[in-house]
């Protein structure tokens, strides 16, 4: 291997906290069981916390965040 080639597959520092928070943002949804009003329902989060939506049940909370192009990940 040449040593411009390790030079590409090395990066030239350290994630800071901040790229790793966006690393991924624009391709994942997170998943997680909620309780609201007495009521389990499913919260749908961007990588970076915001709320997206709410889903009665699991399987409605994937389907919607894949209809969106996002891969869906649980939470627990």
């Amino acid at each position: 291997m040449t040593n411009d080639a390790l030079k590409i597959l090395s990066p030239s520092r350290a994630m800071s906290a901040q790229d790793l928070a966006l690393w991924g943002m624009q391709d994942i949804a997170y998943v997680k069981r909620v309780i609201v009003d007495d009521a389990a329902c499913w919260a749908i989060h961007g990588a970076d916390g915001a709320n997206i939506g709410m889903a009665p049940d699991r399987d409605v909370a994937f389907a919607a965040v894949r209809q969106h192009d996002l891969e869906p990940v649980s939470v627990h």
